[in-house]
């Protein structure tokens, strides 16, 4: 059964276009904040972790994939909010405390809103590759 949900995810990953692996990147992102705030409240520091580094991966990749000659000012802005988000992962990792990790849930969740629609409108319009 895992072979195929994980076979399914590599050619998703495959046959994706860019908004649509950005997507992806944030909902990964946000399910591991939610195992890492679940590792906290079991004290489970090992499980914390793991969970919490692949978010700050996920968040790193994110950083890495700004555009600054097109997006400018909206890129800069975005890398201080990963930015951000980076720090709190690592207080959160720190002080095995749940706050900062609820407050990067709350940021991906508003970016992956936004960019859900922004990406929608994009394949309206043909625009994503």
């Amino acid at each position: 059964m895992n072979y195929g949900a994980n076979s399914y995810k590599q050619m998703s990953v495959k046959t994706a276009n860019r908004g649509q692996i950005l997507i992806m990147l944030y909902e990964a992102a946000i399910q591991n904040v939610k195992k890492a705030s679940a590792a906290v409240d079991k004290n489970d520091r090992s499980a914390k972790g793991i969970h919490i580094g692949k978010v700050h991966d996920i968040v790193n990749e994110l950083v890495n994939t700004l555009d600054f000659e097109i997006g400018g000012a909206i890129a800069t802005d975005l890398e201080r909010l990963y930015n951000f988000m980076a720090e709190q992962l690592i207080k959160a990792n720190m002080d095995n405390s749940k706050a900062p990790l609820l407050t990067v849930q709350k940021l991906l969740e508003t970016l992956l809103q936004g960019w859900r629609v922004a990406v929608a409108d994009a394949q309206k319009q043909n625009v994503l590759k």
